[in-house]
């Protein structure tokens, strides 16, 4: 990785600020229902306070829109890193000002302390050189670990490491190398399967994949839009109508690159999206005009998941389906089977991907989970990161 590492630096005694990425979901009652997050910093935070730093984290969670609002306090985050640590975990009540300096000056070498919610400051957001400048006022070194975070310009990512000496963590560092090595020197036969419900979403990513991959496997609601550009008929189904062309462009693109672009062959349809719909498999030159597609059919599964079993490396990103509801969530589950079967380099794109690999129940077994939907959606469309761009080259 051409970017400086939190091994580069001494960070002995010294303050380190760390941008981490603690946006987890709470319940009602403010206790964390998903610490992923949390457990992908530790190493970072652990490196930190072994080498006698003092840690101070900063993150945001949730879109509180620059105003203190109690429910988007991290005091429960606080709770669950110290349980993960098994040291104790101070936490301050702001981010900037004199609370958080006296909380900082309290600190001993090799502990930890959890800055209050950054977004509780419009001027994280808009990246304000002023609220950078208090924060850089805390640290010494800035260390950015929240890859999450890192396709954003803002003050904590992109502001204070044009004040501070910014290094990657280990999270981030690992995230850097495992999308790089797949966009830049992948193992052949290179395939990419993208999901999710919109193609507008996903038009740089499948344009960029286009010059790199041998195949790629559209599902998912985008694969709709797919389908109108060859002249079939999709029933009620979710449609960009607006994109029909584009979608007509790209299929002409892969031809021309020699890419095997596959779509689905059969689909789940039923009347509406809901758990007790009446779900049946059409071929996809067959879908009733009074239905929506809502999943890949079990053919697809199977021609899917052959290309798969002979793939090097395997990128995705997308659900195939509308995975949350039992009846359409067998292809999404098949495809995350047959990638934790496979011996591929397999690299999930966070958000819903990397959520139905832990509902299947093989997220161990993958290779490599992005922490940042987003982030790596950029990533992978050959986009600068501003939170990595800001950081020091080696």
């Amino acid at each position: 990785m051409a970017k400086k590492t939190v091994r580069d630096v001494d960070v002995s005694g010294k303050r380190v600020l760390v941008r981490v990425d603690f946006n987890v979901p709470l319940d009602k009652e403010g206790h964390v229902t998903d610490d992923t997050r949390i457990k992908a910093a530790l190493p970072t935070i652990k490196y930190l306070a072994g080498e006698k730093a003092r840690v101070i984290l900063m993150s945001h969670l949730g879109r509180p829109k620059g105003q203190v609002n109690e429910s988007y306090r991290l005091d429960a985050v606080a709770a669950r890193l110290e349980q993960l640590l098994g040291v104790p975990v101070r936490k301050a009540d702001d981010c900037i000002g004199e609370q958080a300096r006296q909380a900082v000056e309290q600190l001993g070498e090799g502990d930890v302390l959890l800055l209050e919610n950054l977004r509780f400051h419009p001027g994280e957001e808009k990246n304000d050189a002023d609220f950078a400048r208090q924060l850089a006022a805390l640290g010494d070194v800035l260390v950015n670990d929240a890859f999450g975070t890192a396709h954003r310009a803002h003050a904590s990512n992109q502001g204070v490491a044009q004040l501070l000496p910014a290094v990657a963590g280990f999270l981030m560092e690992k995230e850097i190398t495992m999308l790089s090595q797949v966009l830049g020197s992948p193992g052949r036969p290179f395939v990419a399967i993208m999901g999710g419900a919109k193609v507008s979403d996903k038009i740089g990513v499948i344009d960029n994949l286009l010059n790199k991959v041998d195949a790629l496997l559209i599902g998912g609601g985008m694969a709709n839009t797919f389908f109108k550009a060859g002249g079939l008929t999709i029933g009620k189904s979710l449609l960009e109508a607006d994109k029909v062309e584009l979608a007509g462009q790209l299929m002409k693109k892969a031809r021309e690159k020699g890419v095997d672009l596959q779509l689905p062959v059969d689909v789940v349809v039923a009347p509406a999206a809901s758990p007790d719909a009446d779900a049946r498999v059409v071929p996809v030159s067959a879908v009733p005009g009074d239905c929506m597609i809502l999943d890949i059919g079990p053919e697809t599964v199977q021609k899917f998941g052959n290309l798969l079993k002979d793939a090097v490396t395997v990128v995705w990103n997308g659900p195939l389906g509308v995975f949350e509801m039992e009846p359409f969530a067998k292809g999404t589950m098949g495809i995350a089977r047959g990638l934790a079967d496979s011996k591929a380099v397999t690299v999930i794109g966070g958000g819903d991907s990397a959520a139905a690999v832990e509902k299947a129940g093989v997220a161990g077994r993958i290779t490599h989970i992005s922490t940042g939907g987003g982030a790596s959606l950029e990533f992978l469309e050959g986009k600068e990161l501003p939170g990595v761009a800001a950081l020091q080259d080696k």
